[in-house]
């Protein structure tokens, strides 16, 4: 166990006895494909670690069909596979705010669940181990908003185009 979470970049700062804390904090569970893990707007209380498995991530949008009706439908954001991504749901410890998206598991999946409660426990005991994860949950979130921007740059860009032609 203690070799798979060396290799969690989320635990990469931690040394052995830091780390048999965390192990006492990890619930594992198991989702077939098709399973939902969570749903976008209940509240958040935990996350996850993959071990094995690859999950799809949608959102709920609501479009404008025709003058007058409105249509909910469902985006696919991202896929993120075990191999590639070593955690999701890393906001719910931060603020338990309600889940942004929907996660779906696409194939089996073991995770290890880690609740906001037990966490935070642990962090107040132990804030060297508390320190180190969150740093790492920052880093994170902080290239996830990179990427969202320059994202948000070539929409904004690509509209701007379109728009553009459309006037002549």
């Amino acid at each position: 166990m203690d070799e798979f979470l060396k290799n969690i970049s989320l635990f990469k700062e931690l040394n052995e006895e830091q780390l048999s804390e965390i192990i006492k904090i990890l619930k594992p569970v198991k989702f077939s494909a098709g399973d939902i893990i969570v749903i976008e707007g209940e509240k958040g209380e935990s996350m996850y670690i993959f071990k094995k498995g690859k999950v799809q991530i949608t959102h709920q949008l609501t479009l404008k069909v025709g003058n007058h009706h409105w249509e909910k439908g469902e985006k696919s954001m991202a896929i993120l596979d075990s191999d590639k991504i070593n955690f999701f749901g890393e906001m719910s410890l931060v603020t338990g705010s309600p889940r942004s998206a929907t996660i779906k598991a696409l194939s089996e999946c073991e995770l290890f669940e880690i609740n906001k409660n037990d966490f935070e426990r642990l962090a107040n005991k132990r804030p060297d181990i508390g320190y180190k994860i969150m740093k790492e949950i920052a880093s994170t979130l902080s290239h996830r908003i990179e990427g969202l921007n320059e994202n948000i740059l070539k929409l904004t860009t690509a509209l701007s185009i379109a728009l553009s032609k459309k006037k002549k």
